[in-house]
């Protein structure tokens, strides 16, 4: 077997893009700061319902103003648009405008856009605008929006439903139910969620006014998708027309994927000034008008045999959409309800969908895109089973997974698992954490004063389904090779993992390879990176376009050393003829005369249809405090199957950064809503909390990896998997010893020190403990 390559596949190369970082060397689009520009501000509205009449008089007079923008000045603008619609049961959603006009929805909704010389005068002219407003009720969460009677969101869709449709074989269902011996149901809320990255958006607008061209620098998570939705949806101009460049970007997490209304308003101010405008969020802005996360509302129930085999499974979801729908809002349920399966072989499946309207910011995809939400509903209800027949969590998994022999296996939603051993990393986990010794620590833990849990959840998610990636290879003068791609780093390391494709072929060190991602003018076409598709997709782009170069170098260097091509090989950015010291550089073949310079790069295309299938299990050991209900993570085990490993450095960095994720929203992250006014309570980290380092675990972290049979590289995807098997596995563990101390089978997240506290006091006083 050869040797690896120092630099190539499954090398644990240090990120290129960290040494800039590290030393402020970042380029964010805040940090983008032509001279002069002029400064915007979004006026929001203080309410969750109200219809409004507004003057700007006054604040357009005031000292340094240089335009205000309501709904009447944006009315030949059309709105932002909705991108997923239903196949089956085709929806109409209702209009989600760039300003408001006369109505709002939600606290934050966007009624007017100020210009100004300076920032400070911009504030000024907010303050001086004059809105009347008229309070409408307001309805908060879907359960009380879809009771009858409820305030309307939108008049034209009765009881706030977008749409309500099935998923799966209703009637096959029944069936397995009437027959079952018991059934194990749970009803569980997965709260909303901020993403909080740590750059909040930002948008600068430059206007040529001789070409009539817009450059628009934006922090977000692709640049093709935002020009071609802000020309042709929104300011109806010709793609041509305007250039979108992303330069780093401080986290995305799904919510800088999509178009949002500032985008629109900085490009209409910037050609009606014909000078530059730049739009910064304050966290404010924010947590009022960044689309959220999560938001669902379930009941779950699973059939079982006597031996506890599932016959069937059946689900109701309701899922929040917020006052609009954003760009894949009504995907996110629907979606993430044919994840509900899970890794288990479940014949009969059932789930009904409602997306629901409410007075809040709107809902869209953040870290997972509804295969978290769905990994929760199924883990959470097979530990119900367990605790139904009295069988322990792990066997009754073994139990129930999809064997290897059923590879591959089509779910009961129509998804089809390629590869994969189920029994295989959860015994691993089980064995790392050293789960049979569990009762020894807890018992320890009792005569502290404390109570352990343990728990587990497997997961499977699906990636790689954003479409067609292309990727450039090229050849630069001096032997270096370029890449251009339209994905979209946030913080992954594309840089690196890009690199390390092209060193496993050509030899070349990391800072030989560069890479152009986010630039409109450059990139020809782009898809952004969300859904863990990077790899998967524009990985297998860059491989194929790297080799197809390598062919082409290969025939020039044919010609320069009088040789035949198939004799040549490549390393270190060398051609030489194979087991001799004759050779070229990479250097000397691009400075080559006579050389065709379409010879000198290559392009491939690559789009996953079936998309693969990351799987693996979460295993967390917590210890409770009854006094203060106080939890701690003492233990934490991750064994994943992401197929092929391309960097292990950077696939740590994901994963624990994913689990983080999941560990805030399982403990501690809620957004808040009144439900008398529909007013965001938790609108500062005052309120909201995240998690600092001290709050999560040392992760032990393994892979046990199974390469994707429908993938060239045999990569699955891995930027989401950690905020997936998170969740379940931490209140998993929680409840389990919960149920053993005080037979407490349930808990919503976030399982904060006050709702364990006030459960434990409530079944002491139940049971007279």
């Amino acid at each position: 077997m050869a040797a690896p390559i120092k630099f190539g596949v499954g090398q644990s190369v240090r990120r290129k893009e960290d040494d800039a970082l590290i030393r402020g060397m970042g380029r964010y689009t805040d940090d983008v700061a032509p001279q002069p520009a002029l400064h915007s501000l979004v006026l929001r509205s203080p309410h969750a319902h109200a219809k409004f009449t507004i003057d700007v008089t006054k604040a357009r007079g005031l000292p340094g103003v240089s335009l205000i923008l309501t709904a009447a000045e944006v009315a030949d603008l059309g709105d932002l648009p909705c991108l997923f619609n239903l196949e089956t049961d085709p929806f109409a959603g209702p209009p989600y405008p760039i300003l408001a006009k006369d109505e709002v929805r939600h606290v934050g909704d966007a009624v007017a856009f100020v210009v100004a010389e300076t920032i400070d005068q911009a504030r000024d002219a907010i303050e001086a605008i004059d809105v009347q407003w008229t309070p409408l009720p307001a309805v908060i969460g879907v359960v009380n929006a879809v009771k009858p009677g409820a305030p309307q969101v939108w008049p034209d869709k009765p009881g706030n439903v977008l749409f309500d449709v099935s998923i799966g074989d209703k009637k096959a269902t029944e069936e397995a139910f009437a027959k079952a011996h018991a059934v194990a149901e749970i009803s569980i809320v997965n709260p909303r969620i901020v993403t909080n990255f740590m750059e909040t958006r930002a948008a600068v607008a430059e206007y040529d006014a001789k070409k009539d061209h817009l450059t628009l620098t934006i922090g977000s998570q692709g640049s093709h998708r935002l020009r071609d939705i802000l020309c042709q949806n929104i300011l109806k101009i010709p793609v041509e027309n305007m250039r979108v460049i992303c330069p780093d970007v401080g986290g995305g997490f799904g919510t800088k994927l999509f178009p949002y209304r500032e985008y629109a308003l900085i490009a209409v101010a910037a050609r009606q000034l014909k000078k530059t405008v730049k739009w910064t969020a304050d966290r404010a802005d924010h947590f009022m008008g960044d689309s959220q996360g999560r938001d669902n509302v379930t009941t779950a129930r699973m059939a079982l045999a006597e031996d506890g085999k599932f016959l069937g499974m059946d689900v109701d979801l309701m899922g929040d959409m917020g006052g609009y729908l954003s760009t894949f809002g009504p995907y996110i349920p629907h979606g993430g309800a044919g994840m509900l399966p899970g890794l288990y072989d479940i014949q009969a499946f059932h789930c009904r969908v409602r997306t629901v309207f409410t007075n809040t910011v709107p809902v869209d995809a953040y870290r997972g895109a509804g295969r978290p939400e769905a990994a929760y509903v199924v883990e959470r209800l097979v530990d119900a089973t367990a605790r139904k027949l009295d069988m322990t969590p792990d066997a009754i998994r073994r139990k129930n997974f999809i064997p290897p022999k059923a590879l591959p296996y089509k779910t009961a939603t129509g998804k089809v698992y390629d590869s994969g051993d189920f029994a295989a990393h959860m015994k691993r986990a089980m064995e790392i954490a050293e789960w049979k010794e569990f009762p020894k620590r807890a018992k320890a833990a009792k005569k502290n004063g404390l109570v352990r849990g343990i728990g587990l959840a497997t997961y499977v998610e699906i990636c790689g389904t954003m479409g067609e990636e292309t990727a450039n290879v090229a050849l630069d003068p001096n032997g270096d090779v370029s890449i251009l791609i339209g994905t979209q780093s946030s913080g992954q390391g594309h840089q690196t993992a890009y690199a390390q494709l092209v060193a496993e072929q050509f030899g070349l060190p990391p800072e030989r390879v560069h890479i152009l991602q986010g630039d409109t003018d450059k990139i020809a076409t782009g898809l952004g990176t969300g859904g863990s598709a990077s790899i998967p997709s524009g990985g297998v782009s860059v491989q194929r376009a790297t080799a197809a170069l390598g062919d082409r170098l290969k025939e020039i260097a044919a010609q320069a050393l009088e040789a035949s091509a198939g004799d040549l090989e490549i390393s270190d950015g060398v051609i030489r003829i194979a087991g001799t010291d004759r050779s070229i550089s990479f250097a000397d073949l691009a400075k080559r005369p006579g050389v065709d310079p379409s010879k000198l790069n290559a392009s491939a295309t690559f789009a996953s249809a079936d998309g693969t299938y990351p799987n693996g299990t979460h295993l967390a050991e917590v210890e409770i405090d009854p006094a203060t209900g106080i939890i701690k993570i003492v233990n934490y085990v991750i064994v994943d199957d992401f197929g092929v490993t391309l960097n292990p450095l950077l696939l740590a960095g994901q994963v624990h950064g994913g689990a983080m994720q999941g560990i805030g929203q399982a403990l501690m992250e809620q957004a808040v809503y009144s439900a008398t006014d529909g007013q965001l309570v938790t609108g500062t980290f005052m309120d909201y909390a995240v998690p600092r380092a001290s709050d999560g675990p040392s992760f032990v972290f393994e892979t046990h990896n199974v390469p994707c049979a429908t993938n060239p590289l045999g990569v699955k995807g891995a930027g989401e998997a950690g905020a997936i098997g998170s969740c379940p596995a931490i209140v998993n563990a929680i409840v389990e010893g919960l149920w053993r101390e005080y037979k407490i089978d349930h808990i919503d997240m976030p399982a904060t020190p006050e709702r364990v506290w006030i459960a434990i006091r409530e079944a002491q006083r139940r049971h007279n403990l």
